[in-house]
């Protein structure tokens, strides 16, 4: 038995999500094979993970979302999660496009962390300077 998903890979940072939408279910959302709320225990993360949900207009008790996401820290795997639900969205409906965009889901945050350079202690942070 095969079942239809549509599948959106999210990036953010050093984290990395796949995300696979299935059009129809009863809610389940699983990130690496916990729920939801078990993985991403922070308060607000679960409504920015549905913010591009809900702005498609899908209900999120109506579907089903399986994750898989490793690297990064929480921050990151969580942004890379909610591109991955955006780009996901597209696939199922190409109309999403636009509404999407608008609210600024389908734009990959391409902050990372800068590189040590030699001579300083990290990025930007010279040694203390003594005069004698």
């Amino acid at each position: 038995m095969s079942v239809q998903y549509f599948e959106g890979i999210g990036r953010r940072k050093e984290a990395t999500a796949r995300v696979r939408v299935f059009g129809t279910g009863n809610g389940m959302f699983t990130v690496n094979d916990k729920p939801l709320d078990q993985y991403f225990t922070r308060i607000g993360d679960k409504e920015k993970i549905f913010a591009p949900l809900q702005v498609a207009g899908f209900e999120p008790a109506s579907m089903d979302v399986t994750v898989k996401v490793n690297g990064g820290g929480v921050n990151g795997q969580m942004g890379a999660v909610q591109l991955g639900v955006a780009r996901a969205l597209v696939k199922l409906n190409p109309e999403l496009i636009a509404t999407l965009r608008k609210g600024g889901f389908l734009t990959r945050d391409a902050r990372v962390k800068e590189r040590k350079k030699p001579g300083l202690k990290r990025a930007r942070k010279a040694p203390t300077y003594t005069k004698r």
